[in-house]
């Protein structure tokens, strides 16, 4: 699920910045599927007039290197894909992106919680909740096999004004308006 919301992670950033022409995106190339992340940036990206450069991390030093790239890059804004690398590191890759001025879209809000902009994704309560449904049923007794593939239902978009006001940001009011939190 998480790589196609990454053509929607675009779009967002395109919505906050449309006079954006140049937007990079943080993966680690070591992740599985890396690869399939990319071209799905791609080609939204390109959908929309976009130009993509890609930056890569697999290790926590990789980390610094890829926002320096990102600087001479002259990206005006960021999608860091999901990714365990960067979830572990989340204040290291806020505090940069919050460094170099670069307005950066994650896709889980616990990136937001530590002072990002701006993340929309699965809400990892709700598929908490949802994991422990069905562990409920197999305590029940029903078979694992027999259990349907569930797919996440609910979606969160949460925005940081604080951090859009030190980017220097407006964020346009349909994006707050669609927010299911705004932190102020």
């Amino acid at each position: 699920m998480s790589v196609a919301l990454e053509a929607k992670h675009v779009e967002q950033l395109h919505e906050l910045m449309p006079a954006a022409g140049i937007i990079s995106v943080l993966l680690n190339r070591a992740t599985p599927g890396a690869e399939t992340y990319q071209q799905v940036v791609q080609e939204a990206a390109r959908a929309i007039g976009l130009q993509v450069h890609t930056l890569s991390a697999s290790n926590e030093s990789e980390i610094d290197t890829a926002f320096a790239m990102l600087v001479s890059q002259q990206a005006a804004a960021l999608l860091v894909i999901t990714e365990f690398l960067f979830l572990s590191n989340r204040e290291r890759v806020v505090a940069l992106a919050t460094r170099h001025a670069v307005p950066a879209i994650y896709g889980l809000r616990e990136f937001v919680d530590a002072g990002g902009l701006m993340s929309y994704g699965t809400s990892l309560a709700d598929a908490y909740r949802q994991s422990g449904a069905y562990v409920g049923r197999i305590l029940k007794g029903e078979k694992p096999a027999d259990l349907p593939v569930i797919q996440p239902t609910k979606f969160e978009l949460v925005i940081n004004l604080k951090t859009a006001k030190a980017l220097g940001l407006t964020v346009p009011p349909s994006l707050l308006a669609r927010a299911d939190e705004v932190i102020e």
